[in-house]
């Protein structure tokens, strides 16, 4: 396994992260307690959950599930870098969700008693509250920190403006401020080039990328859709009637370099600026193993050239769209 710096921090985290998102959902409590001992086995030390998780009816979840893991011992919390989330409503009362003071209080111990730990290792805002002034946010992230609750804050989904209101509020208290920002990245959305990616860089931050197969379409789905094992549902199936050419473009490329779609979209991740690792959320052990394997892929300049070729990027604004 490979490791790297969390933006500017001395924090050491995997190339790699584990999401969460299927726990409880897609995979029962005991295929996830396999998945993460798996993942420790593979050296994947930084685990990515949110207190939403589980949905509906069953938010905190998948907290609880993986509460339940540390609770086994065996240095599974000690091995783990833990990273949650708040924002999202928890319930209907007025104050349960976004991010005021009282909620990220209030939000902070619910997090801390359904993941049996006794602090969070990055604590992420999962949007950016409009509504709420950062005096106000960085205030309660402080008092967190002071008590132990929590190391490292970090944001995801925010616009490159909203990154640089955030450090500079930070700055003028003297705190750390974000060490990380998680957003939408991969071959075929690649908006967050236009300025989050610059901002993160800018203010050493690590920029952890979220669905870096997009719902699957970077990972071989038109070879699945011809064998019929899998074809794609919901969202995807615009998408992919949109932008079919360029897949099976990438397809190609990839059939031609002798590695599988997955494993090259990951691996491209790994080589951007800013990126510390990609998150992927396995439902099965098995689609674990395959995401570790993208780490043996590197990918040479002549083929990262023929990527952008298939899948056009963007140059930091404005010279995207000016001079």
């Amino acid at each position: 396994m490979e490791y790297t710096h969390l933006g500017r921090t001395g924090l050491s985290v995997s190339r790699l992260c584990l999401g969460t998102m299927n726990f409880g959902v897609h995979t029962e409590e005991a295929d996830a307690h396999r998945i993460m001992d798996a993942a420790h086995g593979h050296g994947i030390n930084f685990f990515d959950t949110a207190n939403v998780y589980g949905w509906g009816e069953n938010k905190g979840l998948t907290e609880t599930i993986i509460g339940n893991w540390f609770a086994k011992g065996g240095g599974r919390r000690e091995k783990t870098v833990i990273a949650t989330k708040l924002y999202g409503d928890m319930g209907d009362w007025p104050n349960e969700g976004r991010l005021s003071a009282l909620n990220i209080r209030r939000a902070v111990d619910a997090s801390l008693r359904r993941l049996q730990t006794d602090h969070i290792d990055l604590y992420q805002m999962h949007h950016i509250d409009r509504a709420t002034p950062w005096d106000e946010i960085w205030q309660a992230m402080e008092v967190l920190t002071l008590q132990g609750k929590i190391v490292y804050v970090g944001s995801s989904n925010f616009a490159g403006w909203h990154l640089a209101q955030a450090q500079e509020a930070a700055k003028a208290r003297h705190f750390l401020g974000l060490t990380s920002e998680q957003s939408l990245y991969n071959l075929l959305e690649r908006s967050v080039e236009l300025e989050v990616a610059p901002a993160a860089q800018h203010y050493g931050l690590g920029l952890i990328a979220w669905s870096p197969l997009h719902g699957g379409l970077l990972g071989g789905v038109l070879r699945k859709e011809r064998e019929g094992v899998r074809r794609a549902q919901g969202r995807a199936v615009d998408t992919l009637n949109e932008r079919r050419e360029q897949i099976q473009a990438y397809e190609d490329l990839c059939e031609e370099l002798g590695h599988r779609p997955g494993d090259v979209a990951l691996a491209w991740l790994r080589s951007r600026p800013a990126v510390t690792a990609p998150i992927v959320g396995p439902r099965t052990e098995e689609q674990l193993t395959a995401a570790v394997a993208s780490l043996d892929v590197e990918l040479d300049a002549k083929t990262l050239e023929r990527l952008d070729e298939i899948f056009p990027g963007h140059r930091t604004a404005p010279e995207d769209y000016a001079w």
